[in-house]
């Protein structure tokens, strides 16, 4: 399986404080092509924005970053 990359610190400028970051908010913002794309979330950059993340994966100096700013990772079970 081959996950597209999106960077924290493209959440950051695409994103408001309390957004919800899924495949569905990723195709409305133009980062993703399509929906259900497998998406993984990776560390590069900064996040200051508390965002609600919702996708296939997330590396774990993103998901410190995220949730340093006060956001949340949710990964499917």
């Amino acid at each position: 399986m081959e996950y597209l990359p999106v960077n924290v610190k493209r959440l950051e400028e695409t994103f408001e404080a309390g957004d919800v970051v899924n495949g569905e908010s990723l195709k409305a913002k133009g980062i993703i092509k399509h929906a259900d794309a497998l998406v993984k979330v990776l560390g590069d950059g900064e996040i200051t924005k508390a965002l609600t993340v919702q996708v296939d994966k997330v590396s774990a100096s993103a998901k410190a970053k995220i949730e340093a700013a006060g956001g949340k990772v949710e990964e499917p079970c």
